[in-house]
C-alpha cells in the first residue's frame, strides 16, 4: 500500500509534468483528432501522456492498479486495500484541439473511494497544482517552489459570487441555478483549471450539470479538499470514487469555504 509522502507527491508532480511536455510537442504541430465510440475526440497526445504515465505509475507503485481514460478495459478494481490510481491523460482534449491552452494532465490516488493526492499539470499555461491528505494543497510556481493554497470564503454583502463555468459543454440548467444563488458573475474556462482555481481563492463555486468522469474529477477534489473547499453532489455528498466500473458522475458543485 503506498504512503501518502511529501516523496510520492513529487514523483507524481514530475510523472505529470513529464506527459505534459510530451503534449506539448503534438500541440506545437499540426495533429489529427480521431473520434472515439462515445463520440468523445481523441488526439496522438492523449495516447503519448497516457503512455507515459502508465508506465511511470508502474515503476513507482507496481501493486495498485491504474484506471486511465485511454485504458479503461485493463481495470479491474482497487486492489486489496482499496487503492487505485485514477489518470485523465489530457483533461480538455477539446479545448486542445481549439487550442486555447486550457487542458491538463490529471492524476489522482484513490483510497477507499476518497481521493488523497492529486496533481493536475497545464502544461501551455506553466501552472502545476497539487495536494495530498496530510501535506495540503500548493501551486507550485515559476521558480519550482511549492506555495500553500487556500480556498476563499463566500462573498461578503457587496461582492458578487465568482462562478465558473464549462467553455466546451454548456447547460440549460445553469440559469435557475444561477437566479437562486443571488448575485454572480461568470468566467468560462476548460478542464480542472475551474476547480483548481477554486482551490487557489480565484473563483467561489463551479457548478457542474451534466455528463462528467471520475478521470475528470479525482485530482481536482483532492486540490480543493486539501485547501478547504468541498466537491459535492447536489444532495450535498461528496463525489465518491469507490465504485470506479461505474465512471459517470452525478451532477456536481464545486464550493470553496463554507
Amino acid at each position: 500500500m503506498p504512503t501518502i509522502t511529501q516523496s510520492l507527491l513529487k514523483s507524481i508532480e514530475q510523472l505529470a509534468c513529464e506527459a505534459g511536455e510530451a503534449i506539448m510537442q503534438v500541440y506545437r504541430r499540426d495533429f489529427s483528432v480521431e473520434i472515439k465510440a462515445d463520440n468523445s475526440p481523441l488526439t496522438e497526445a492523449d495516447k503519448a501522456a497516457h503512455e507515459i504515465i502508465a508506465r511511470g505509475l508502474q515503476a513507482l507503485t507496481p501493486e495498485v492498479p491504474v484506471l486511465s481514460e485511454e485504458d479503461t478495459q485493463g481495470f479491474n478494481g482497487a486492489n486489496a486495500e482499496g487503492f487505485y490510481w485514477l489518470v485523465d491523460p489530457l483533461d480538455g482534449t477539446k479545448e486542445f484541439i481549439k487550442r486555447n491552452d486550457e487542458f491538463t494532465v490529471n492524476i489522482a490516488l484513490i483510497a477507499q473511494g476518497k481521493p488523497v493526492l492529486g496533481v493536475v499539470v497545464a502544461p501551455a499555461l506553466q501552472l502545476t497544482y497539487l495536494a495530498a491528505e496530510g501535506l495540503g494543497a500548493f501551486k507550485v510556481g515559476s521558480d519550482g517552489q511549492w506555495q500553500a493554497i487556500q480556498a476563499s470564503l463566500p462573498p461578503q454583502a457587496g461582492r458578487p459570487w465568482r462562478v465558473l463555468d464549462s467553455r466546451s459543454h454548456p447547460d440549460p440548467r445553469m440559469a435557475a441555478w444561477l437566479e437562486a444563488l443571488g448575485e454572480y458573475e461568470t468566467q468560462p474556462m476548460g478542464s480542472s483549471l475551474k476547480s483548481c482555481f477554486i482551490a487557489e481563492g480565484k473563483a467561489d463555486v463551479y457548478p457542474r450539470f451534466g455528463p462528467t468522469s471520475l478521470w475528470d474529477t479525482g485530482a481536482a477534489q483532492a486540490i480543493v479538499e486539501q485547501a478547504g473547499g468541498r466537491v459535492v453532489t447536489l444532495d450535498d455528498q461528496p463525489l465518491s470514487y469507490a465504485n470506479p466500473q461505474q465512471v459517470l458522475n452525478p451532477d456536481f458543485v464545486v464550493w470553496g469555504k463554507r
